[in-house]
């Protein structure tokens, strides 16, 4: 898990490496202050000449100097490089889960992957700081300063020995306790946002339904759940500080009393060694303090990171072959016994035994209820599931045998639900060709009955379109979706129930224009309507995962009962 994170840091190991130097130099001199401050207090003492006292003040106001530019120094390079390393690894995730297939992201919910992404790599991000600053700081400081102590007050400085093992102790027993609190909280982080982001989806069915109250509700619930989890884990955590007190409190009486005995009434110790003991005892308690801390961190973000680290772990489950085919013949479809079901442990298979043959350019209609998986078959097509038996041919060769980029980009998809992005409508359709001039643009809009809308609108082609296109309608929406997948001149193109938003009359004309300008496009329509396909060269019937029958619209309305019901009700309104 570590070296996974480190790979992360890369261009930002020099700034790493300079704020180590950095805080090594702090170190060293702030162990050497005390040491010069004591043998100031000495010579005064014992009436040095102002001179010499003159001197050592000004080696102390340099050191000091020195100290604080290291600590400015050290402050800028940790915060550039830690800042970098959580760059580096969110965009790491980031295109990780850009390489992931439909069955990976099934794995994740979109709530939790944006937790890592945010809190969980912020997370990360506090602990690499504290761990570059503290981690070499404080180990440092706190053995500095003790063989210091030992040099300047000899037994006196066993006040330490006492102190550290019963620090060490209560930290030990803080994290134990803290890190299962810990660990609840960032599940618990996933389910709240999963509420924010359903409430934001689904705000409109939450207002028709006037149900505002039950969502406050819900969403309190989670919020106060996470505010226990947290306060019991702080309350774990806040033991440390009159832990730490009571050491360092433990220390200074100790070397107060000690130490005023030793240097009154044994003459064995001077004034500047106790002043001197005193600032290494504060010295040494400061580090484990700020050891402490960074136990505290490390045990909170160590959750954080193996969630991440999930992530960066997670291989694709669908690969390019070596020597992949880049070139796709032609539009044909052919599937020869082919079973799908989307994971192992599934008990039953989505599709079963679907025997098909599309020819390139044909037009094919695909009509079955509610879950019968029309979805799940067209899917299959630009390989964004695997078959798990039998074979998928597209241009006769098998879909595994194809590189993934050439295949998608062979394939166009458009899904009743398709998004738009936040930009202009030409950046949006231009998803489709980066390169497309405003004539093909047009083109695209004209074929998919978009244009007439589209030249309404005061800026036309450069109206900006709101995050999810919720400035549009259903129907318009669909529609630039349509023109959209159109610009990749795909040699398949799939309707996904593409047109359920829009009026017959522009699902026809629609149809027609395909006819008329991409005939030589393989096109896959799945419709509610009996009337969006009936003119389809084919039209496949699904009945819960086979295929039921297939065949020409009036040889259906003959032989399949299925097919026969679905249109008399529709054509008679169900009367019957």
């Amino acid at each position: 898990m570590i070296k996974k994170l480190l790979s992360c840091v890369r261009e930002y190991k020099k700034p790493t490496i300079i704020t180590l130097l950095f805080i090594l130099g702090e170190a060293v001199i702030e162990t050497l202050i005390p040491f010069l401050t004591a043998n100031l207090v000495t010579d005064i003492k014992y009436s040095a000449p102002m001179t010499e006292v003159l001197k050592i003040g000004a080696i102390l106001v340099l050191l000091a100097i020195i100290s604080l530019s290291f600590g400015a120094g050290a402050g800028f390079t940790s915060a550039k490089a830690a800042s970098g390393f959580a760059k580096n690894l969110r965009e790491d995730m980031f295109r990780k889960i850009q390489s992931y297939s439909f069955q990976n992201i099934d794995k994740f919910s979109s709530s939790s992957l944006v937790t890592r992404m945010t809190t969980d790599v912020t997370n990360v991000q506090m602990a690499y700081m504290m761990i570059i600053r503290m981690a070499v700081r404080s180990p440092l400081m706190l053995i500095f300063s003790s063989v210091m102590a030992f040099y300047m007050g000899g037994a006196l400085a066993m006040a330490f020995v006492i102190a550290i093992p019963v620090l060490a102790f209560g930290l030990i027993m803080i994290g134990k306790y803290a890190m299962p609190a810990f660990r609840s909280v960032f599940k618990k982080y996933d389910r709240l946002n999963e509420s924010i982001e359903e409430n934001v989806r689904a705000m409109r069915v939450v207002k028709g339904f006037s149900r505002e109250p039950y969502e406050k509700e819900k969403f309190g619930k989670a919020a106060d759940d996470i505010c226990n989890d947290f306060t019991r884990a702080e309350r774990i955590v806040a033991l440390n500080t009159p832990l730490m007190t009571l050491c360092m409190d433990f220390d200074l009486v100790f070397i107060l009393l000690v130490g005023s005995k030793m240097a009154i009434a044994d003459g064995t110790l001077d004034i500047g060694q106790i002043s001197a003991m005193i600032t290494y005892g504060v010295q040494i308690l400061m580090s484990l303090m700020f050891l402490s801390f960074m136990y505290v961190m490390v045990t909170m973000s160590l959750e954080s990171a193996k969630r991440i680290v999930e992530v960066l772990d997670e291989e694709s489950s669908l690969h390019s072959p070596e020597n992949a085919v880049t070139e796709i013949a032609d539009g044909s479809i052919e599937f020869q016994d082919v079973c799908f079901k989307y994971s192992e442990a599934a008990e039953r298979y989505a599709l079963s035994d679907i025997d098909l043959r599309i020819p390139s350019g044909a037009t094919v209609g695909v009509i079955g209820g509610t879950g019968s998986s029309k979805s799940t078959l067209v899917q299959l097509i630009p390989r964004l599931y695997d078959v798990s038996s039998g074979t998928l041919r597209v241009g006769g060769r098998d879909v595994r045998e194809y590189d993934l980029q050439a295949l998608r980009d062979a394939v166009a998809m458009v899904l009743q639900k398709n998004l738009l992005f936040s930009g202009s409508i030409r950046e949006n359709l231009q998803w489709g060709n980066p390169a497309a001039t405003d004539e093909e643009i047009a083109e695209a809009c004209r074929l998919a009955q978009a244009e007439e809308f589209v030249e309404r609108f005061p800026d036309r082609y450069d109206t900006h379109i709101e995050q999810g296109g919720s400035n549009v309608s259903g129907g318009q929406k669909q529609r630039l979706c349509i023109a959209r997948a159109l610009l990749k001149k795909p040699k398949i193109l799939i309707l996904d129930d593409s047109t359920s938003a829009v009026d017959t009359r522009t699902d026809a004309l629609i149809r027609q224009g395909f006819r008329e300008f991409i005939p030589d496009t393989t096109k896959i329509i799945i419709a509610q309507r009996i009337a969006s396909v009936q003119d389809a060269d084919m039209i496949v019937v699904l009945d819960n995962g086979t295929i039921s029958d297939v065949g020409t619209h009036d040889e259906l309305l003959e032989r399949s009962e299925i097919y026969r019901e679905v249109f008399e009700q529709q054509t008679n309104g169900g009367d019957e």
